[in-house]
């Protein structure tokens, strides 16, 4: 079984999340791959992007995967395994289900046109600790991923905050609620779902490794 995780929107493999679950897989001699989604061009990120990068990683049929995504690392991570039997598990920690229509909104209307006109638009990068240009084609892209195609009956483990700003957990309800092979654990957190230890705990009971 290769094991990969996939960071949020405007994060990077060096998040305080990405490094304890590095950490804690290496502790049980397993290599998790941590691979930069940002490709040293996050003007130009797009979840079509995202999801070529880590079919490109992934090991040789048949080998097993299992993914774990966070935020938009998880929506990445469920559109992947829709589509690759490769992939026997999927843990997703606050995945952006619903993206666009909780994301866009947060936008000023004013700001969401000139995003239009102008193409690019100022984001905050929280792994680069700067504002960068993201590409309108982002939302272009990312306006061909609806849920409702996610249909796959793939194992699956998933960790929302009650309390989470971001991507309501309304989101993994709804999810949820129509695919019998998902798990939903509700936590008291927000969207940064900052207790890793007791997720980490949850996860290796779901993946089954001790």
């Amino acid at each position: 079984m290769d094991y990969i995780y996939l960071h949020g929107f405007a994060s990077s493999p060096n998040s305080a999340k990405a490094k304890y679950f590095h950490s804690a897989f290496a502790e049980l001699s397993i290599d998790l791959k941590t691979p930069n989604l940002n490709q040293g061009n996050f003007s130009q990120l797009t979840i079509t992007r995202q999801i070529e990068q880590i079919k490109a990683e992934f090991p040789p049929s048949p080998t097993p995967v299992t993914l774990i995504g966070s935020s938009l690392g998880g929506l990445t991570a469920a559109w992947i395994a829709e589509t690759s039997l490769q992939v026997q598990r999927l843990v997703l920690l606050a995945p952006a289900f619903e993206f666009l229509s909780h994301w866009l909104p947060q936008l000023a209307e004013a700001k969401l046109k000139q995003w239009q006109d102008e193409q690019y638009l100022m984001v905050y990068h929280y792994g680069e600790k700067r504002s960068l240009p993201l590409s309108y084609n982002f939302v272009l892209d990312a306006a061909n991923y609806q849920d409702d195609r996610l249909l796959r009956p793939i194992p699956t483990l998933i960790l929302h905050g009650c309390d989470d700003e971001v991507i309501p957990i309304a989101a993994s309800r709804n999810y949820a609620s129509s695919r019998p092979w998902v798990q939903l654990i509700e936590l008291n957190s927000d969207h940064a779902l900052a207790d890793v230890s007791r997720q980490w705990q949850q996860i290796k009971s779901f993946i089954q490794i001790s």
